[in-house]
């Protein structure tokens, strides 16, 4: 076997299990729909409202969910069959899109009714993302393609992200809006069908008469006496507010800072993407989960790099590569999370903790946009830019600081999970601690 052969297995090795290919191709489908319906939602609004406040105000209501209600959703994926409610998600999300593409395509749609069906997918979405994201393991057989697998699911939803907003233009200009919806209302007909022919052995999910309100107690404590978990979340957390609404503030630098346009602003969130691909595909080259910690760290501090960075260019081509790095760091960061809470996670908590981790990665989003703009008000948009970048290389040097203690934390859940032998490391394997009993040694 050649050497570039041997690396493409290794980098594709994840869709060597059955389960696993069914739902990579089944989301290829049904995400490119999704970024279709996106793009054509903000066209469709502005269209009816011309107003900018009514964009921002769909974008904050469709996402504000997250915040309020995915920790819940994370008890119901440790409660309930997930595949069975994955599927009852997915049946949900093709109703909105068909409801949208019917209004639209007769004619009768109103900005009411994009903000209702905006809230409606934004529940069906915070169910969506801690059900999704625990259910990943259950689609391989190995549990060391774990990082794999969420690096090819990171690329997948970035490749997406390419393909369906070029898309959406391309039927907009020549159809309208409406189509854009169908077509999305189309593609879940394939993520349906991946997750109906799928074999997987359920698991028995005792519960007996536990509350949801005290099992999300659990949740929370479990998370809260893990100090890795409780560490990435954190961080995870402070990236996503002060960092990520930089995707907000983007048509203005598009068109007041750089003098550009709308392919200036396609340009900037296109190299973003690209940057963010590339460090997807880098992960899924990585050959195991130990050492991720540490990379989450740089990651972070290339992000808020790249965004101080961004915030002083005033030069188009400078700008388009600095945006590059930017989504190479962002999405790094957010995977490398990811995979390191889903290695390290006892299986019976792991909805719980997926449900804080959508929390963290997407609640704070909407609330971190609400702050960029009023900022951005008063500070101007390279001003906010440049505070998100210092706070979000705060955070990393903060994380990378502890990282000595977290490596022991961690270590000892790596070898008990078989992701790292404990041969030389002068840790016994026997009676290793629950990542529930892991606390930071002293520091004297």
């Amino acid at each position: 076997m050649s050497y570039a052969s041997q690396n493409l297995k290794l980098l594709l090795r994840a869709l060597h299990h059955r389960n696993f290919r069914l739902f990579y191709c089944g989301q290829a489908i049904s995400l490119i729909g999704t970024w279709t319906q996106r793009v054509a939602i903000g066209w469709l609004v502005y269209r009816l409202t011309g107003s900018v406040f009514m964009l921002g105000l769909v974008g904050f209501l469709g996402d504000l969910p997250f915040f309020l209600v995915a920790p819940f959703a994370g008890v119901m994926a440790d409660r309930w069959n997930q595949q069975r409610i994955l599927i009852v998600i997915q049946t949900l999300a093709m109703v909105q899109a068909s409801i949208l593409a019917v209004l639209v395509l007769t004619g009768s749609v109103e900005v009411w009714h994009v903000i209702a069906l905006s809230i409606f997918l934004g529940l069906v979405h915070a169910f969506d993302v801690p059900v999704r994201q625990s259910f990943l393991p259950a689609l391989l057989e190995k549990r060391e393609d774990l990082g794999n697998a969420i690096a090819l699911n990171s690329s997948m939803v970035h490749g997406a992200r390419l393909i369906g907003p070029s898309l959406a233009g391309i039927l907009i200009a020549a159809t309208g809006e409406g189509i854009c919806f169908l077509l999305n209302a189309v593609s879940y007909v394939a993520v349906i069908a991946a997750l109906i022919a799928m074999k997987i052995s359920p698991k028995e999910k005792p519960r007996g008469s536990v509350r949801v309100l005290q099992e999300l107690k659990e949740g929370f404590s479990y998370v809260s006496h893990s100090v890795p978990i409780r560490s990435i979340l954190l961080l995870l957390g402070v990236v996503s507010l002060v960092a990520m609404p930089y995707q907000v503030l983007m048509p203005v630098f598009a068109q007041d800072i750089l003098l550009g346009g709308p392919r200036t602003f396609g340009f900037l969130v296109g190299c973003s993407g690209l940057g963010a691909l590339a460090g997807a595909v880098y992960l899924a080259s990585r050959k195991s989960v130990p050492g991720l910690e540490r990379l989450l760290a740089i990651a972070a501090g290339v992000f808020g790099i790249g965004l101080i960075a961004f915030s002083f260019s005033r030069i188009l081509w400078l700008s388009f590569f600095i945006m590059l790095f930017t989504g190479f760091g962002m999405m790094i960061q957010m995977a490398s999370s990811n995979t390191v809470l889903q290695s390290i996670v006892d299986d019976n908590m792991r909805g719980r903790m997926m449900g804080f981790y959508a929390m963290a990665y997407r609640g704070m989003v909407p609330l971190g946009s609400l702050l960029a703009g009023v900022l951005a008000g008063k500070i101007g948009a390279p001003g906010t830019l440049l505070l998100g970048g210092v706070c979000c290389v705060s955070g990393a040097v903060l994380f990378a600081s502890k990282l000595p203690y977290l490596r022991k934390a961690i270590h000892p859940i790596y070898v008990e999970k078989g992701l790292l032998s404990d041969a030389g490391s002068g840790m016994q394997k026997p009676g290793i601690p629950k990542a529930i009993d892991v606390s930071l040694p002293s520091e004297e």
